[in-house]
């Protein structure tokens, strides 16, 4: 089974210390950001399960970087942790896109059961996504058609496919699948070449060419 990838983004150093270790030795793959615009790019480049977000944040705040996560379509499972226990704080942190709210001070035990309930609710929902008559198994990634036969895909075609297929009606750029899917190539190029391979794989309408514009989800 895959790891299941978090995204941290903490400012202070001897916390992030502590729980990066603890949450390592639980099994997850941590990524830790220490301020808002890091955690933003993170947040925007790679794929995570599961954020684990500081309110209080240098450059760019908790919540405004959760907002801007959610206005970009990033539906990761997001803890929003803070000092701030006020009701008012709670449903801010919430209304902002937060899925949990864990109050400053906490054990890491608490941390570790938020993040497993939120994962147990990431993999009932989100792990599989629907493309035509068939869907896509995020954690096997596989591509299941209609009949039931699936289809092996490799960590960036499944990655690719699942970026259209969160936000089927939308036409992606070039640039933007780049950005999201394939942060460390550069030129815009290697999306024309993973969609190949995924027609090649699947048949030619499971990505649609939007002609001067994009790349939108078809079907199997």
């Amino acid at each position: 089974m895959r790891s299941t990838r978090l995204l941290l983004v903490e400012q202070d150093a001897e916390l992030v210390a502590r729980l990066r270790g603890a949450l390592v030795d639980a099994g997850y793959e941590v990524d830790v950001a220490h301020d808002g615009q890091r955690g933003l790019h993170l947040g925007l480049t790679r794929a995570y399960d599961v954020m684990v977000i500081d309110r209080k944040l240098p450059a760019l705040d908790g919540l405004d970087l959760l907002m801007r996560l959610r206005a970009r379509a990033v539906h990761a499972r997001a803890l929003l942790v803070s000092a701030l226990a006020g009701v008012g704080d709670r449903v801010d942190g919430l209304d902002a896109g937060a899925d949990d709210y864990l109050v400053k001070p906490f054990h890491v035990e608490e941390l570790n059961a938020r993040i497993r309930a939120l994962c147990r609710r990431q993999l009932s929902v989100s792990d599989l996504l629907r493309v035509g008559d068939g869907h896509l198994d995020v954690g096997r990634r596989q591509a299941v058609r209609r009949d039931g036969s699936a289809v092996a895909l490799s960590a960036r075609e499944c990655e690719l496919l699942r970026v259209l297929a969160e936000r089927p009606r939308a036409v992606h750029s070039r640039a933007e699948l780049r950005r999201w899917v394939f942060e460390a190539a550069p030129a815009a190029s290697i999306v024309d070449t993973y969609v190949y391979y995924l027609r090649r794989k699947l048949g030619r309408s499971v990505v649609r060419t939007v002609h001067g514009v994009g790349y939108r989800l078809g079907e199997i």
